[in-house]
């Protein structure tokens, strides 16, 4: 069984610092930061994208935050905005950083020189489950039609992903095929950078199958452009009833990706703590549940320290599995 859980710990409170520091409660509908802006390490249509859309979405609409604002930063596997942060931090302390997984991943791997300790830690907000999708118009309907084709000819059986090589999409995908019988490292897999990108390699036929984040799959699917055929979650998901599990496919492996928010190293503590508030009060609101849910997210909350021992202790197990499966 290869099973990489991230987590559902819900820490639904903020330190008591949050309280102090915080405007007024948003709990009756009173703001508690003016405005946000959001740093995206990806091109649109991606996860990342889409959290911190999303997050934005909520937050103005409950009245929590004024403004939310949003900038896309690619490159260098998601390098480029983490280094930019850190650079011009004295004038981002109004800016929040959207990030995942991959920011593990790639700073074990050494795909760029910082990891998460050089930033502020905000919070862990959701988690979202990994899926392979195809084309509409693909022969594919299963992951045993997917390991089928495999099978007779691996070359052109590719997996893309909006990843760079050794990153999450290509590891969800190393894994499912591991756990399916395959040599995992003889998976040929296809980076693109963001979920855009790698969406129009599968329509073109570039890439037989996409390996992704189940919200992504939603939407597309939703679109009528794709056909999920496995989803990486333990049961089926609500948000799309149809979609079967890898597990009810017979491949024994699960993957749910926390995603959450990193500022500028120095923000000063009382800042830290409106945003940390802000993040925190967000989740009993109607407006969330209602992006939630319409993603499929888990709601995996760790803010602070909480959010720093969440991230050591998925360094650890990823390193780990890396290693295994010949990435490190």
């Amino acid at each position: 069984m290869t099973t990489f859980s991230l987590g559902r710990r819900a820490l639904m409170a903020t330190a008591l610092a949050a309280m102090a520091f915080a405007s007024p409660a948003s709990a009756d509908g009173h703001k508690v930061v003016d405005s946000i802006h959001f740093l995206i390490p990806g091109g649109a249509g991606g996860g990342w994208d889409g959290t911190a859309r999303g997050t934005g979405e909520a937050l103005t609409n409950a009245g929590i935050a004024g403004t939310a604002s949003y900038e896309n930063m690619s490159g260098g596997g998601g390098g480029k905005a983490i280094g930019f942060l850190i650079e011009n931090a004295d004038s981002n302390h109004g800016t929040l950083m959207v990030n995942s997984t991959p920011i593990v991943i790639r700073s074990l791997t050494g795909v760029f020189p910082h990891n998460f300790r050089d930033l502020t830690l905000v919070a862990g907000t959701i988690g979202d489950y990994a899926a392979m999708v195809v084309g509409k118009d693909s022969p594919i309907n299963s992951m045993e039609d997917l390991m089928a084709a495999y099978d007779a000819d691996p070359s052109a059986t590719a997996v893309g992903g909006g990843s760079v090589p050794g990153g999450m999409d290509h590891l969800v995908a190393a894994m499912t095929f591991e756990a399916a019988g395959k040599d995992a490292l003889g998976v040929k897999y296809i980076p693109y950078d963001a979920g855009g990108k790698a969406m129009a390699a599968l329509l073109s036929g570039e890439i037989a199958a996409l390996s992704t984040g189940f919200s992504e799959a939603v939407d597309l699917a939703n679109a009528g452009e794709v056909k999920i055929i496995g989803v990486t979650s333990d049961e089926r998901v609500p948000a799309a009833p149809d979609a079967m599990t890898m597990k009810e496919q017979g491949i024994d492996t699960s993957f749910v990706n926390w995603r959450g928010f990193f500022a500028a190293p120095g923000l000063p503590d009382d800042k830290l703590a409106m945003y940390q508030k802000a993040l925190a009060d967000m989740y009993a609101t109607e407006e969330w549940e209602e992006v939630r849910a319409r993603n499929g997210w888990v709601n995996i909350h760790n803010s602070g320290d909480d959010f720093k021992a969440f991230l050591e202790e998925q360094e650890q197990v990823i390193g780990d599995l890396m290693k295994k499966l010949g990435f490190l």
